[in-house]
């Protein structure tokens, strides 16, 4: 048994693709393009053969179509972003697949190669989430759906603000409400948001009032299915003219 270092797997890929690059020749491209594209892309380091295949291909396309254009066959000229989106807008003979994928993998050669031209994105400031209502907010909020004129609005007033502030239910989710989908079970509230993957439950966290408007609800509403918070076509249209 001989001593040594053994050559991990990993280093045995490794190897193999660099082989692969080094011995990559195709008939297709001129011999200068395709000695840039050995150069660019075993600097690159690709993970696998066929990756290396297919960045070999675009880095000799573009090579190809750049010379033509009298450009210096070197990595900062080449795989300058000008460079590359011109030659994916405007090189002959290629579909528009062709085209987009020569696009994506020069740019991950370039970002490999020429990192300076590539730099990272600049992170860009993110807004903060707005402050939940007060409990003194809120209850001048139930304060107003308890003064409005008939019970229908009453009921459809309260059961907006506990699904709104209480399940956090926004836009379509909080038009769509139905009673049927709001369950009292376990002390608290459940609320049922319709979805194209289906129910999905939403608890409600006003839980006092939450439980009133839900059983309000409930109770007119389960015989018909009516809506909590709109009308009973929520997709409705102002008439012309108004």
């Amino acid at each position: 048994m001989t001593s040594g270092s053994a050559t991990t797997p990993a280093g045995q890929g490794a190897d193999l693709v660099a082989g692969y690059i080094a011995r990559w020749r195709p008939s297709s491209v001129p011999p200068p393009a395709a000695a840039f594209a050995r150069d660019v892309i075993a600097a690159a380091a690709p993970g696998g053969q066929e990756r290396a295949k297919n960045l070999l291909w675009a880095a000799a396309k573009l090579a190809d179509y750049a010379t033509g254009l009298g450009l210096d066959p070197v990595p900062e000229v080449l795989l300058h972003p000008s460079v590359i989106e011109r030659f994916a807008r405007c090189a002959p003979g290629l579909s528009g697949v062709a085209r987009r994928t020569l696009r994506t993998n020069l740019r991950f050669i370039a970002r490999r190669v020429v990192p300076a031209l590539y730099p990272q994105d600049a992170a860009l400031p993110r807004e903060r989430a707005k402050q939940p209502y007060s409990p003194a907010e809120i209850a001048g909020f139930l304060a107003l759906a308890d003064a409005q004129p008939v019970p229908s609005r009453r009921m459809r007033a309260a059961g907006l603000v506990c699904l709104g502030a209480g399940a956090g239910l926004i836009r379509g989710d909080l038009r769509a409400v139905r009673g049927t989908d709001v369950i009292c079970r376990s002390g608290g509230v459940i609320v049922a948001v319709r979805g194209p993957a289906g129910h999905q439950p939403a608890p409600c966290h006003l839980a006092d009032r939450g439980r009133g408007a839900a059983r309000a609800g409930h109770v007119h509403a389960r015989r018909r299915d009516h809506l909590l918070t709109t009308a009973r076509r929520p997709a409705r249209r102002p008439r012309p003219g108004r």
